[in-house]
């Protein structure tokens, strides 16, 4: 049986690293047409629990600083290594798409599935920027949860960072990984107590 494009799209789906993610990345009518495919996620209730907030140019610089004063403040013993980490973990990618999760509490759509849905963005915009033709990796890390480094993005209290979306110009071709046998995975439910 033929396989259809979308599902030969999800198939080749690979995470590049952000190492390996250099200029040109997408340029704002590109990263427009991403977002726009990227938010056409589940949404129960039309709630749109995301947003997006882009670091380019120099604000991965700044943001690299941010880390960096983040871990010495944190831990004042850490090594010039880890240092070095923070400094360069928003220097590869020339984009940088923080997926904001914006959470209703108290909404009849429960918090999980509103987290779910800008999760399911995330996935969809890692799909999008590789339809065209760029490499892309989801990070979050320590910084989606650090109350300063959500503060500096401007989060309200009820916010949430979802995952780094970085995307460049892939310098390498990454190679296929084992994957998860689905036939392995998948179980019925009969209704039978046993």
């Amino acid at each position: 049986m033929p396989t259809p494009e979308l599902l030969q799209a999800l198939d080749q789906r690979r995470s590049v690293p952000s190492k390996q993610l250099h200029a040109p990345g997408p340029d704002t009518p590109t990263l427009l047409r991403m977002l726009e495919s990227a938010s056409r996620v589940p949404d129960h209730g039309k709630l749109v629990p995301w947003r997006f907030i882009r670091i380019e140019g120099q604000a991965r610089a700044v943001m690299s600083r941010l880390l960096e004063a983040r871990t010495r403040q944190k831990d004042p013993q850490a090594s010039e290594a880890a240092l070095e980490k923070e400094r360069g973990r928003f220097s590869y990618a020339p984009v940088i798409i923080t997926v904001v999760a914006r959470l209703q509490p108290g909404h009849k759509v429960p918090l999980e599935e509103q987290w779910l849905t800008a999760g399911s963005v995330c996935f969809a915009l890692l799909q999008a920027a590789q339809a065209l033709g760029f490499g892309a990796q989801w990070l979050t890390g320590w910084a989606a949860s650090d109350p300063v480094v959500c503060t500096e993005l401007g989060l309200g209290p009820d916010e949430r960072i979802a995952g780094f979306i970085h995307i460049g110009t892939a310098a390498i071709e990454v190679p296929e990984r084992e994957r998860p046998d689905a036939a392995a995975l998948l179980t019925d439910w009969t209704g039978e107590r046993a």
